[in-house]
């Protein structure tokens, strides 16, 4: 299969690509590398310097390819209500473009690297499929909800197949956002500082960590799947946030001060995935355990700070 990968040179677009190399798959690596690397790209994939906002060019990008996967979005939730038009316009009108250039130029699949910020406050755990949509606290999950409603329509109006991915929390190698706002790579990167963890509610929130790998994996798995579908991709585990810190201490061998924050306005206690439909659906997995997916990530952020 031809695979155009819309934002491909960042954290998780560049493990997926390796994936589908790997299956034998053609890919198409688009990013204008504004948060994305160009060394992150591996070899074998052809890499396109550009912008979903060249409308013109994009046709011609797309034409040939059997599928495209958009990951192409900013994720920073904090920029995001400050800057609400810059996200909306980057991440809800820039895939919309894509959707439209899509169509004009017959390529009939989309997977849409959604979230889990679309289920808002969870009303129960573990958060399934048929759970309702919430209210969003931050233009980033209003951009999410809004997308997945573009992608549904486009599916509507022109029968393109669209797969839609809400990923929990993803972790792993090349994370390398600046800022970051993800908790595994601060935390690590603290810890191998030996600096004070800052943390809210004494580290006792719950959230489901998904390796990158896992997840880059889970679009490829979903590449034969048509018409319209809605997958959680996480664990299925939920682990408290101090757990996690635990963990990291123990892989490096030393403790690390907790500068303890108190409460924080907006937060949700405990989230955590069923990814059970995607299982029966694909056979999909999650594969390496949160210890494993640690062990990888602290040796990676050790390395780079060798360099």
């Amino acid at each position: 299969m031809r695979v155009f990968v819309a934002g491909g040179a960042g954290f998780i677009g560049s493990s997926l690509t390796q994936v589908l190399l790997e299956a034998q798959h053609e890919v198409t690596v688009l990013d204008n590398l504004s948060k994305g690397f160009r060394g992150l790209v591996p070899e074998g994939a052809r890499f396109i310097e550009g912008d979903l906002r060249d409308e013109e060019q994009l046709r011609g990008w797309l034409r040939g390819h059997d599928a495209v996967i958009n990951m192409a979005a900013f994720i920073e939730v904090g920029r995001s209500v400050l800057e609400p038009v810059l996200f909306a316009e980057n991440n809800i009108v820039n895939s919309v473009r894509l959707l439209e250039a899509m169509h004009k130029s017959d390529v009939g699949k989309i997977v849409f690297s959604s979230s889990a910020t679309v289920y808002g406050t969870p009303k129960r755990l573990p958060i399934s499929e048929e759970d309702p949509l919430g209210a969003q606290s931050n233009p980033y999950g209003a951009s999410k909800v809004s997308t997945e409603a573009f992608v549904a329509t486009y599916n509507s109006l022109y029968g393109m197949d669209a797969i839609i991915l809400r990923y929990f929390n993803p972790y792993g190698p090349n994370e390398l956002h600046e800022p970051e706002t993800h908790a595994i790579p601060n935390f690590v990167t603290s810890v191998l500082a030996k600096k004070a963890i800052p943390l809210y509610w004494s580290g006792e929130q719950i959230r489901d960590f998904i390796y990158v790998d896992d997840l880059a994996r889970a679009h490829a798995a979903v590449l034969g799947l048509s018409g319209l579908q809605y997958f959680n991709v996480g664990s299925d585990t939920g682990s408290k946030m101090i757990d996690v810190i635990r963990e990291i201490t123990d892989i490096a061998g030393y403790d690390v001060p907790i500068e303890d924050l108190g409460v924080r306005a907006g937060d949700v206690p405990a989230t955590y995935a069923s990814s059970a439909k995607l299982a029966a659906a694909t056979s999909w997995r999650a594969e390496v355990g949160l210890r494993e997916g640690l062990e990888r990530t602290v040796a990676w952020f050790r390395a780079q700070s060798a360099k």
